[in-house]
């Protein structure tokens, strides 16, 4: 290493962010990367452990540790510190297709199971990660040529998430020809529009969607390739029945047999695209949406007419109720606040966790530790108090006379051990029912798996889970030349595994079309 010592003479330094009250004007980022010099000094605090679990990304305690993607975080962290960021790039791109998505949007598990975290604080190795690729694409390392050599294959791909973006990538540069169909009227699938701005700028996409297509892979959008009108899964997108995110008039079918025929491969990465419901009374007032919906919509909007257009549902004025926990509930908080909420609450059926390790914790598992990310933070300034509610659930939506929700009767949950099995589960306490006033409720309980009638037009097996079953340590389907990864495969998961199995499904189709696999 280049400063064996640089965990010891530097503290942490984490790239700064605007105020929350300064944030919440508008939908851009909002954190301010350190000079390359400081940065260079976080690269030095990379102790050189001999044993580096930032790269294990692997299961202990059915969490992952350390990077699935296996990155080599100690290998570019030296080569920051030494100044040498174009090697640092040709390193970090030989596991990350994607590092200007993951260094924004990844939770980092690389960090969590960095070795200085056993008597310290971890390297910033995902901010690391962002200095090295934007310094790539500023000196112009980042190559766009197509590949010199092409097969005669023909690969398509339904879906242009992480997981069939990573694929598509791999599979053009071994030189097969690679189409990816996208639904929606732009690329990226979930990083598109399931992601607000101001956690990944959607310009950064796009830049990185222009190199792709300049490396000969065909982008085919507002296409549903399976589906059909009729098939497609009804939803209410907005009060008032304005334009749907999607208007199913301006997307193109195009039936499953005609793709398997007309390809030599066929891999489906188009997520777990099914949400998780609420099953309580009241369930079909107005006002009740499905947050990753709820977000599209947003995103869709403020890229077509910077929010201009209405064709949103919007929180200005409103009280809102988001139920669910995780990311999306927190970018559910952010983006309501942004647009003027003037409440909002947030409710998790889990404990609270503790701020810091549990005995039964250590490292280097991922560490089951309270967060407060951006949303929450920026609740916290403006309305006072944290909008996290736990050990909670709703009982019944209370509609007024017009049939729009109002409120919300929840109640607490106890959490309790089964004596013989040792499973915990949660059981209402009767007299424990509150009410929360409520102008819009937001599901963001995860979700469910695939979307049926679009696998049922493949005609691809299901697991017990609604995800795409595949054959024992292979991403093949029951159908000969169809594939799955990503989401539609394993449930609803982090971007990193999404580009760990578009890499994988990609040498194991590229061994499939060419009787051997050179892509790793």
């Amino acid at each position: 290493m280049g400063k064996p010592t640089g965990f010891m003479d530097y503290d942490r330094k984490t790239s700064t962010c605007l105020s929350p009250k300064t944030r919440i004007k508008n939908f851009d980022e909002f954190h301010v990367p350190l000079p390359l010099e400081e940065q260079k000094k976080q690269a030095a605090r990379c102790m050189d452990c001999g044993v580096p679990f930032c790269q294990y990304g692997q299961m202990i305690s059915g969490m992952a540790s350390g990077c699935p993607l296996h990155n080599l975080c100690p290998e570019w962290n030296d080569l920051v510190y030494m100044g040498n960021l174009k090697e640092a790039y040709q390193r970090l791109s030989k596991t990350n297709n994607f590092p200007e998505f993951t260094s924004r949007v990844c939770p980092a598990l690389c960090e969590a199971a960095c070795t200085c975290n056993i008597n310290g604080e971890a390297v910033c190795t995902k901010e690391d990660e962002r200095c090295i690729i934007e310094n790539a694409y500023e000196k112009g390392y980042v190559n766009s040529e197509p590949p010199k050599v092409r097969t005669d294959k023909r690969v398509a791909i339904i879906g242009s998430g992480p997981s069939g973006l990573a694929a598509a990538d791999q599979l053009n540069k071994r030189g097969h020809h690679v189409t990816v169909f996208e639904r929606a009227d732009r690329v990226g699938g979930l990083l598109m529009y399931g992601i607000p701005n101001m956690k990944l700028d959607k310009s950064v996409i796009d830049r990185k969607i222009d190199y792709l297509k300049k490396t000969g892979i065909e982008f085919v959008t507002s296409t549903e390739v399976g589906g059909s009108k009729e098939a497609a899964p009804k939803k209410v997108a907005v009060a008032d029945e304005m334009e749907a995110y999607i208007n199913a008039s301006k997307v193109k079918y195009v039936k499953a047999e005609k793709v398997i025929n007309d390809f030599d491969a066929v891999i489906l990465a188009c997520g777990a695209a099914k949400p998780r419901d609420i099953r309580a009374e009241g369930r079909d007032a107005k006002g009740i949406y499905f947050a990753v919906d709820y977000l599209k919509q947003t995103t869709k909007s403020l890229l077509d007419s910077n929010l201009e257009d209405g064709k949103y549902v919007s929180a200005r004025d409103k009280k809102v109720l988001i139920i669910g926990g995780g990311d999306t509930g927190n970018d559910c908080v952010g983006t309501s606040i942004r647009q003027g909420a003037i409440a909002v609450t947030q409710l998790e059926m889990m404990p609270k966790p503790p701020v810091e390790r549990a005995a039964n914790n250590p490292w280097p598992e991922w560490p089951k530790v309270l967060k407060t990310d951006y949303g929450q933070e920026e609740a916290i300034a403006l309305f006072g108090d944290d909008p996290r509610i736990y050990e909670t659930t709703v009982k019944e939506f209370i509609k007024d006379e017009n049939g729009h929700v109002k409120a919300a009767k929840c109640v607490m949950l106890n959490w309790e051990k089964d004596p013989e099995t040792g499973r915990m589960s949660m059981k209402e306490d009767p007299e424990s029912e509150y009410i929360i006033e409520c102008d819009i409720v937001l599901i963001a309980a995860g979700f469910l798996g695939a979307e049926n009638h679009i696998m049922e037009s493949f005609g691809v097996e299901l697991n017990a889970r609604g995800s795409v079953n595949t054959t024992c340590r292979s991403y093949a389907t029951n159908v000969d030349k169809v594939y799955a990864c990503g989401d539609v495969r394993r449930g609803q998961s982090l971007v990193v595994w999404a580009i760990h199995e578009g890499r994988e499904v990609a040498s194991e189709v590229d061994a499939k079309l060419l009787g051997y696999a050179n892509l790793k």
